[in-house]
């Protein structure tokens, strides 16, 4: 496979292109008045499936990046904390069946973006009081 292919719905193309040109560090390699394409040459895919009371429609829990180690976690945090994005921070938090590393970052349409790293699997999904995956208020 070359590339794993996903497209959201935005309401504004601008700042879009502005946030993820950021999260990505990367600018598009294509835009139209309607339409801009990343392409991320070194990103691999980690899929998960979130279970919820109800779906409907079209839904997506979060989307995210799993990096190498703890450092990049910390190294992707402050450059979009210098980029003017708030962080919210998990570090050291069982979510998911592993014990992680993490921030959230959200974009102008309130879909919530990942960096975490995995220090270890875990039998328990999250321990009480930890966010992991829930949805924030905005």
């Amino acid at each position: 496979m070359k590339y794993v292919h996903v497209g959201i719905n935005v309401t504004n193309l601008e700042k879009s292109i502005d946030f993820y040109q950021k999260v990505f560090g990367i600018k598009p390699v294509k835009t139209k008045n309607d339409y801009a394409k990343f392409l991320l040459e070194e990103v691999r895919l980690n899929f998960t499936l979130n279970v919820k009371n109800e779906v409907k429609g079209n839904q997506v829990n979060h989307f995210g990046f799993q990096v190498q180690n703890a450092e990049e976690v910390i190294f992707h945090k402050e450059r979009l904390e210098k980029e003017g994005f708030f962080a919210r921070e998990e570090m050291n938090t069982t979510c998911c069946y592993a014990l992680q590393d993490k921030f959230w970052v959200t974009d102008p349409d309130g879909n919530e973006w990942e960096f975490f790293y995995t220090k270890e699997d875990s039998e328990i999904k999250q321990v009480e009081g930890d966010a992991c995956c829930v949805e924030q208020k905005k």
